[in-house]
């Protein structure tokens, strides 16, 4: 039998185990995506019950969550009429006794219980009318009792409503897989990680960690079956990425020689202010990337206001000083549009000719910038999704730059890359600080630069968290600010599920606001992502040349507006932020000299995660803290655009814990990418059978 045919095993469609059949087949592929045994073998316990100790009746106290007991059931008996009708028993060993209750499944339960048997019971004691009792407990006869059929380290498992209508609940599915582990073998589960790797980390087996994962005897054996498959996860992904890289390094990239009149002019001239030493060193790597002869593929990282623009619009002078052109693809047409007027303002009176193009760019105008970006007239041009259209047509392009790259999909970008017949030189930028673990995770294929600083002058921001008691207090310094000439944001929520009730809340804000910053003394704008975009481009617009001193907004000013001016942000309903989404509306102000604000608004109840988020925002303005808390709180799959990945479809791995594990699997991937590119080596062979089973491991089709 070929290692292809022992491997088709766990490749059978799921109806085909013992005890599922047509019916729960069709259950399980809609409900869990369970389609084969594999599938089955992969749904990985959300935690496990000690069933390895009994106790006695003397042990139960207010600290027991479950306990398990051996004894008989004496004393039945139905209590009450009609809903409120229920089962009493009394469950007693050598030491005492305990009540047990019932609620539902009186008949069937009343039937079934043997009084003078000998039962294993296992259930969670509450304390009530001065004694303990235990709810719908789990009986099971001694005799029928067996640690290793049910598990003594007990497994249990995420299930929905209809599987359980259909008995899937955790208890059937643990007897689903404990069928399947009866039949599987060694040569069932293809060892994918090198003898020498296993030896050195000390691996279980992958056979052996997919049966304790499930049917552990001790915590020892949960541990070791954790580590392996979180191990093998991990690694798989960063060879995947790694390789990725390997390819992206051998990829012939376009050469930029010289560093000439443009960059030199505008350094020399037109710099708005000194570069930091973050910003210097961020672009020492980038000119090392564009005269290596490969192409760049690297990612900058910076905060809210930290100067990522200029460093794009230096990367971008460089290429004109080569004779190649650069394109610069923001999410949105405003972003597009800021960058766009930011840039012509520091150029100014340099002889560069950049143009803007957007899906509000009227025919003749975008028939122009085409014929003058195909004929290279045009040194560069930013825009949106309408820089990769197919009617863009570059004579030359040498950089592409995408900001805020989360936005965009792989294919999407991918689209830029095309624009040439030899691959340009790449810089994807984001303002979403990404925890290490995460960033090598998502972007393990490129190379990473952080500004990780500010830019001298700007002071950091003062957070605090204000209840709704606290509102005239805040209205009063809101007064103040504006007084002295300031501007000021307040954010509402704008959640799709709730959206007529979040714009009710809006529209009564605003005319809240209104009654308490009456005209002629104020003037205050409101912003909505349900306006005309040639409405709310007025109202923006308003604000932005100081004729509105408040603006009253939804969501839609997160990416995009600035003004210096502005020094207060007020987040209505803060608690129904998410943590980068708080953080990205608090980096709208702060981008004067003068100091900034941000007052967080919350009603006196909230849940302990939002208390996380409002007293982490309050405690500090570091991107990267914000991000490793939001990580921990929600997990890598919903950290804005991650979504998009692909590399994410974590089953068991958590990126927010298992940073060490993810550090050493990628040190192990590149050890073995270094020595063995094509796992050519006896040793590497499972790894390459394997890659060869997994058709999602096509190297040969990687770009």
């Amino acid at each position: 039998m070929s290692a292809l045919d022992k491997y088709a095993f766990l490749q059978t469609s799921i109806e085909y185990l013992k005890g599922v059949g047509p019916e729960r087949a069709a259950i399980l592929k809609t409900e869990a995506n369970i389609h084969t045994f594999g599938d089955l073998l992969k749904l990985f316990p959300y935690r496990y019950i000690d069933r390895t100790q009994f106790y006695s009746t003397q042990h139960i106290d207010n600290s027991n969550t479950f306990i398990q007991l051996k004894g008989k059931i004496k004393e039945m008996r139905e209590i009450g009429e009609g809903r409120g009708k229920r089962l009493s028993a009394i469950f007693y060993d050598q030491d005492g006794e305990v009540e047990l209750v019932w609620f539902k499944g009186i008949k069937w339960i009343k039937e079934g219980i043997r009084p003078n048997e000998i039962y294993v019971l296992f259930g969670k004691p509450a304390w009530f009318n001065g004694r303990y009792n235990i709810a719908h407990p789990e009986l099971e006869l001694l005799s029928n009792y067996t640690s290793e059929a049910l598990g003594s380290f007990k497994a249990l498992y995420n299930t929905s409503e209809k599987m359980k209508n259909k008995g899937l609940d955790s208890k059937g599915i643990a007897k689903l897989i404990i069928t399947l582990l009866s039949q599987l073998k060694p040569e069932n589960i293809h060892e994918n990680i090198p003898e020498y790797v296993l030896k050195h980390y000390h691996l279980i087996s992958r056979f052996e960690a997919y049966k304790q994962i499930h049917i552990p005897q001790n915590i020892d054996d949960q541990n070791n079956a954790t580590k392996r498959l979180k191990f093998e996860e991990l690694f798989f992904i960063q060879l995947n990425l790694l390789k990725n890289k390997v390819i992206r390094k051998k990829e012939k990239g376009i050469l930029f020689e010289k560093i000439d009149t443009y960059f030199n002019n505008f350094y020399n001239n037109n710099l708005p202010f000194d570069l930091t030493n973050a910003q210097k060193r961020v672009l020492k790597e980038i000119r090392k990337d564009t005269l290596s002869g490969l192409q760049m593929n690297r990612l900058l990282q910076g905060d809210v206001g930290s100067g990522k623009t200029i460093i794009a619009l230096l990367s971008m002078l460089m290429a004109f000083d080569n004779n190649y052109q650069a394109a610069l693809m923001a999410p949105t047409e405003i972003l597009a549009q800021q960058h766009f007027q930011n840039i012509q303002e520091v150029l100014n009176g340099m002889d560069v000719k950049i143009e803007l193009l957007t899906g509000s760019t009227k025919t003749k105008q975008r028939k122009i910038i085409l014929e003058q970006l195909k004929n290279g007239e045009l040194n560069g041009i930013i825009g949106t999704h309408a820089l990769i259209e197919d009617q863009v047509v570059f004579k030359n392009l040498g950089l592409a730059v995408v900001d805020e790259q989360h936005r965009f999909g792989v294919e999407q970008r991918a689209k830029l890359w095309k624009k040439n017949t030899i691959a340009p030189h790449i810089l994807v930028m984001t303002a979403t600080p990404i925890p290490r673990t995460l960033a090598m995770t998502l972007y393990g294929d490129l190379d990473v630069s952080v500004i990780d600083e500010l830019p001298p002058g700007r002071k950091s921001i003062k957070t605090v968290h204000r209840y709704e008691s606290h509102r005239i207090a805040v209205f009063d310094f809101m007064r103040d600010e504006i007084k002295k000439g300031r501007q000021i944001y307040i954010v509402y929520p704008l959640i799709a599920e709730s959206e007529k009730l979040d714009l009710i809340d809006l529209t009564n804000g605003y005319e809240s606001i209104c009654r308490a910053f009456p005209m002629p003394g104020y003037h205050v704008s409101i912003v909505h992502g349900k306006m005309k975009p040639d409405d709310k481009n007025f109202e923006m617009e308003r604000f932005v040349k100081g004729i509105t001193q408040i603006m009253v907004a939804t969501t839609v000013i997160e990416v995009g507006v600035n003004v210096p001016n502005a020094s207060v942000m007020i987040i209505e309903n803060a608690d129904r932020f998410g943590l980068s989404q708080l953080h990205q509306l608090r980096g709208r102000v702060g981008r004067g000299a003068e100091q900034s604000f941000c007052i967080l608004m919350t009603d006196f109840k909230l849940s302990s995660d939002a208390k996380i988020r409002i007293n982490t925002m309050v405690d500090t303005n570091d991107g990267f803290k914000i991000a490793e808390v939001d990580l921990k709180l929600r997990g890598p799959g919903n950290i804005e655009g991650t979504q998009q990945s692909g590399t994410l479809d974590l089953r068991i791995a958590n990126l927010a814990t298992d940073g060490i594990i993810l550090e050493e699997a990628r040190k192990v991937a590149m050890n073995i990418l270094e020595q063995d590119e094509n796992l050519e080596l006896p040793e590497h062979c499972p790894l390459k059978v394997f890659i060869q089973q997994k058709r999602q491991y096509n190297w040969s089709n990687i770009s």
